[in-house]
């Protein structure tokens, strides 16, 4: 039932977002540029990689070592304005129409990061990731690495159809207000370094 959800409202999402689809392609290509998009491989359900579809928020900006330089320096005000409102995430309707992510669910971070669990946090890959999740709602990426994993376990261990429609309701209204877009001080989370650590980019993870 949860997967037959996913399916009636991304798609549905999807046609009646077309014209925003549209406006955003276009505010990207003018002002940063190919490509529009932003694709990386993230782990899925049960650790499975695949594609995760995103608009890009940062330019190409490189040292003269070629480079790319902090995230900062890339951020662009266009980029900053998509992040704020969650609008770089819109993409990841696809991904959910394909199978690859829920509604609901923890967000697939980097790929990277696997064998940096512990068993508990790997909990988390015991579902099909999502676009918001427990853990969004609940600070986004102003809270630390280790509380947002355990936010992503207690999902795991507590989902239900009833807890899906709280966190979509409770999403909505983090879309209206943001808050916890990024770390403090950071356009992006620290990268996390393992369970000891208090640490994505490309991040705005909803």
């Amino acid at each position: 039932m949860k997967r037959a959800l996913d399916i009636i409202i991304s798609a549905g999402a999807l046609i009646c977002l077309a014209p925003v689809f549209c406006v955003i392609s276009l505010l990207i290509w003018r002002y940063l540029g190919k490509p529009v998009l932003f694709c990386q491989q993230r782990p899925g359900l049960y650790g499975k990689p695949f594609i995760i579809y995103k608009f890009r928020t940062m330019a190409f900006i490189s040292n003269q070592k070629g480079e790319q330089l902090a995230d900062e320096k890339r951020m662009t005000a266009l980029g900053a304005l998509l992040r704020k409102y969650s609008l770089d995430e819109l993409p990841q309707l696809v991904n959910v129409l394909k199978g690859d992510l829920s509604l609901i669910g923890p967000r697939p971070l980097l790929m990277e990061y696997l064998p940096l669990y512990s068993k508990e946090q790997a909990k988390r890959h015991n579902v099909r990731p999502g676009i918001s999740g427990w853990a969004q709602v609940n600070g986004r990426n102003a809270v630390s690495w280790e509380e947002k994993f355990a936010y992503d376990v207690w999902y795991v261990e507590n989902s239900s159809l009833l807890l899906d429609m709280k966190i979509i309701l409770m999403t909505i209204k983090k879309l209206l207000k943001p808050q916890g877009i990024s770390q403090k001080g950071r356009v992006t989370m620290e990268k996390f370094k393992g369970q000891s650590a208090e640490s994505s980019s490309e991040g705005g993870d909803l």
